[in-house]
């Protein structure tokens, strides 16, 4: 489907700007590390505690955006491909009920993506097993 690809597109330039946001901070972190080791001997323990920190902080947040990035890409995948799911979905239902199919599974996958209720085997399987229902009596008793 046309729209599929266009949404795969749409997703990875989306997806690229959060990594190039994260290669940008982890090139600041590689920098940030190399100038503390390279300095790290004479400093005090008090520059030592405050760079470290900065590098910790700086590692944190990196960790926090490359997580934040996911959920962002996930949800932004899920919103562009559910309107194309359904639009395919309801051309299998038109062209099953179309072409009188009773099912019709997925080859790729073997998930059953259409069925009509006729073909639903539960009732007859409760009650070969002597399983009655539990309906409610009027009255709620």
């Amino acid at each position: 489907m046309p729209e599929a690809k266009k949404a795969d597109a749409e997703i990875s330039a989306y997806a690229k700007t959060f990594q190039d946001q994260l290669t940008s901070m982890q090139k600041e972190l590689e920098t940030k590390y190399k100038a503390y080791e390279a300095g790290v001997k004479s400093m005090t323990d008090a520059m030592r505690d405050v760079k470290e920190k900065e590098l910790t902080d700086l590692q944190s947040r990196i960790q926090s955006t490359q997580q934040s990035a996911e959920e962002k890409v996930s949800q932004k995948r899920q919103d562009l491909l559910k309107p194309i799911t359904e639009k395919a979905d309801k051309a299998i239902q038109d062209v099953a009920k179309e072409k009188g199919y009773s099912f019709i599974l997925d080859a790729s996958s073997g998930a059953l993506v259409y069925a009509t209720s006729a073909d639903n085997i539960i009732k007859d399987v409760k009650t070969k097993l002597g399983i009655k229902d539990d309906v409610p009596k009027a009255g709620g008793k």
